[in-house]
């Protein structure tokens, strides 16, 4: 992972630059970005990067619940994909992966969210994600308004 941190953090930052609601606010610092990916691998959460020539250009999160009563399911959370490869299908094998270690690791629900009206409600639906609801203002974006997520399941 420490190799990787630096090309993880670039890529944390130019997604948020391009106005991905993952947590962050433009401008993120490159080293509030490394912070973050230094800290973010636990027992429970299984990283997949995606390469092009050797660069990382995305990524997801498969975050493996813990407590007795949802040892059944898991949350996909960050999915990136740097703007200059995007369309490209990387975060769809990405999700692909991340729905595939689910499987080996015994889960039979998915669970996640995104911001209303972003391009990945499309990939999710696609993919056989189903809205479970919305919750209003719920993210700020970086001119201080106010977005809807949409939360989805998808039974494995």
């Amino acid at each position: 992972m420490d190799e990787h941190i630096d090309q993880l953090s670039e890529l944390l930052v130019q997604v948020v630059e391009d106005g991905a609601s993952i947590g962050f606010l433009p401008p993120l610092k490159r080293s509030e970005a490394k912070e973050y990916w230094e800290t973010v691998l636990k027992p429970d959460v299984i990283l997949y990067a995606a390469k092009v020539n050797h660069e990382i250009v995305g990524s997801v999160q498969l975050h493996l619940c813990t407590k007795p009563n949802g040892l059944h399911r898991a949350e996909i959370a960050k999915l990136m994909t740097h703007p200059n490869v995007r369309r490209q299908g990387i975060g769809r094998s990405l999700m692909q992966k991340a729905e595939e270690r689910a499987k080996q690791e015994g889960r039979s629900l998915l669970v996640l969210d995104t911001r209303e009206g972003d391009p990945s409600n499309y990939l999710y639906t696609s993919i056989g994600f189903v809205e479970a609801g919305r919750i209003p203002r719920y993210a700020q974006s970086a001119n201080g308004e106010l977005h809807a997520t949409v939360i989805y399941y998808k039974l494995l």
